[in-house]
Parts: C-alpha cells; sequence; structure tokens
C-alpha cells in the first residue's frame, strides 16, 4: 500500500537516513520507535506526503509520489488518516464540525451526520459533540483527533506519538481503538518512544516493531 524504496532525507545538509526502505503492507500493524531527532515523524511524513523522498521512491497505492501533482497527492491522502502529535483544531468550531471537517472539504456533508453520531459513540465523545475543542482534555482532543483521521473511512491509519500527552488509561483505550481499526483490516503504523506502550500489547495484536537509530532503519523485534 505504502513503499519507501532506497529513500533519503535530510536537513540543511546533514542526513537524517539514507537507503531506508518500508512496506506497508495490508492490514499489517507496525510501531516505529527511536531516540529523539531520530527522523520518526519525517519518516511518517514521507509515509503520507507531506514531503518527498530526496532521493529513493516512494509509492502510495501504486503509484511514485514524485509523479503525483497536488491533485494526485491530496486523493492519495484521502485514503490515508493520520493522527498528529500536536493534535490541531480549528477552536471555533465544534468538536463534531471538527471531526467531519474532512468530509466537509471533500464536498461529502450529506454523509457526516450519519457517520458522526456512530464515530462519536465509537471514540467516547458523544456527550463531548457540542464543545469547543478548548475544552477538551488532553484525552478527549486525542480521541477526537482520531475520530477525523478514520472519518473518510481511509485504508491506512498514521499515529505520531498518539499517547504522548495522555495518562496509562488513556493511552491504553487509545490503542485499543487502534487495534479495533486493525481488526477491521486497516492498516497501522504507530510511532512512539514509549516501549512499554508497545509490550501492552502484546497479547492483543500481531505487530511488527520497527526502530530508527543512526540512519539506520531494524527490526526490533519481529513479533511483539
Amino acid at each position: 500500500m505504502i513503499e519507501l524504496d532506497n529513500v533519503s532525507y535530510g536537513h540543511n545538509g546533514t542526513a537524517l537516513f539514507s537507503q531506508l526502505s518500508l512496506t506497508l503492507a495490508p492490514g499489517s500493524f507496525q510501531f516505529l520507535t527511536g531516540p529523539s531527532g531520530a527522523g520518526k515523524t519525517t519518516l511518517l511524513r514521507l509515509c503520507y506526503a507531506d514531503l518527498r523522498a530526496q532521493k529513493g521512491k516512494t509509492r502510495l497505492f501504486g503509484q511514485d509520489a514524485s509523479t503525483l501533482d497536488r491533485d494526485g497527492v491530496a486523493m492519495s491522502r484521502r485514503r490515508i488518516g493520520v493522527v498528529h502529535q500536536d493534535c490541531q483544531f480549528i477552536d471555533h468550531l465544534s468538536v463534531a464540525e471538527n471531526i467531519a471537517l474532512p468530509l466537509t472539504v471533500a464536498g461529502r456533508v450529506s454523509e457526516a451526520a450519519g457517520n458522526l453520531k456512530e464515530l462519536l459513540s465509537w471514540v467516547g465523545l458523544g456527550p463531548q459533540s457540542g464543545r469547543l475543542p478548548p475544552e477538551l482534555s488532553g484525552g478527549e482532543r486525542q480521541r477526537a483527533a482520531l475520530a477525523r483521521a478514520v472519518i473518510m473511512s481511509p485504508d491506512v491509519i498514521i499515529a505520531d506519538e498518539p499517547t504522548g500527552n495522555v495518562d496509562w488509561e488513556m493511552s491504553q483505550r487509545l490503542l485499543s481503538l487502534l487495534v479495533e481499526l486493525n481488526r477491521m483490516g486497516k492498516t497501522v503504523l504507530i510511532a512512539t518512544h514509549d516501549l512499554n506502550i508497545i509490550r501492552s500489547l502484546k497479547s492483543d495484536v500481531d505487530a511488527r516493531v520497527l526502530r530508527l537509530k543512526d540512519g539506520q532503519l531494524t527490526t526490533a523485534g519481529s513479533v511483539l
């Protein structure tokens, strides 16, 4: 579904990684770990074409990302749900309106009403649907971000440190939602620095753990 083939990327003349390869196969569940500054977020951005490889090739659903125009990138991204680390929302719109925004932008407003109620219930935010983002707790914001990422029913879910700003109980709840998505056939890639989070899912999901360090991507334990 998403392939990085001998990809290289760096900033200001300094390479983050070179000749890195990664495949996100349909229905797979993968964790990406590594020290701060190793390039985990950059790698995720390459996976959803927010960045373009400086060398090598990125393929999104069989298409060379370097050949995609703006519309082509936009169409590919509709198949990828992204949960960003900073959970940005439009503060004057309600939680429900923020979650439905991808459908609104795509001109699929008629789908929003039916999908929203079920999705809000799934992430446990039904009672908060009319609130504004500044009124939400950290855990509620993360669940809203996950709901927004999946409202278009994407094939791939990419999450950047989705549990970084919440307590252990809430992190387990968020991860259980991601595991449920994987059981529904979605491909999931999660970047996290917390190995305890990974270990906690050992009995729940068949996952591959990847480690990005010193510009190299290695398998840090093929199966949890």
